[in-house]
């Protein structure tokens, strides 16, 4: 079963908070996003394998530790998932990227995807796909499925401000993915924003409205 962590950090608790207020600014904004998506990803990353590798230090060899394997890949979800990008491969830089993206039928609220670019190896990298915002699950969802159908098994979901809605939908279609939510929020509205949130994430990193 999927396992769902919610962050506790007071430091991705200030930050989230700051990216609330609606007197942020964009360039703020865009700075924070990425600020919070590399210390999610601090967390995310915490079950990855390691390796013994010998080494020669200025004073003598010794054993240290390395990730095994190295494979992994970040894949955002157009266009806000872009904005967790740089914080990510500040982290882990030797990830490859992909890109996949959806956007919500305004009447349904249905993900209608529009464009996907992986690595060639997608299905051999463990992934990790980044939106700042969980709220009906349904493009997140459907972003993993195409994962899914291009081999990938190992997956995760990171996000910035979640949904219930959103979370239940997300541990209903793919309990096999463990989700890093920096913070859950109560509900839903009328039109599928997320209650109290942060309004459009991409609107708000990309200056547009």
């Amino acid at each position: 079963m999927a396992k769902v962590t919610v962050m506790d950090h007071p430091l991705i608790q200030h930050k989230i908070g700051y990216i609330r207020r609606t007197d942020t600014g964009t360039k703020d904004f865009r700075q924070t996003i990425s600020e919070i998506a590399m210390l999610i990803c601090y967390e995310a990353t915490r079950n990855l394998g390691l390796q013994d590798v010998e080494i020669e230090t200025p004073i003598c060899k010794t054993t240290v530790k390395e990730l095994k394997g190295k494979k992994l890949a970040v894949v955002p979800i157009l266009r806000a998932g872009l904005g967790m990008v740089d914080g990510m491969l500040t982290m882990i830089p030797t990830a490859k990227v992909g890109h996949i993206g959806l956007y919500r039928d305004p009447e349904t609220h249905l993900p209608i995807e529009y464009y996907c670019k992986l690595p060639e190896d997608c299905d051999k990298r463990e992934v990790f796909v980044v939106d700042p915002m969980l709220a009906t699950g349904g493009s997140a969802a459907a972003a993993i499925q195409m994962l899914k159908d291009k081999g990938c098994k190992k997956i995760h979901f990171l996000c910035i401000i979640a949904a219930p809605e959103g979370v239940k939908a997300m541990e209903e279609a793919h309990p096999d993915v463990d989700i890093y939510i920096g913070a859950l929020d109560e509900k839903l509205n009328d039109h599928a924003y997320i209650v109290p949130g942060l309004g459009d994430a991409g609107d708000r990193i990309f200056g547009t409205k």
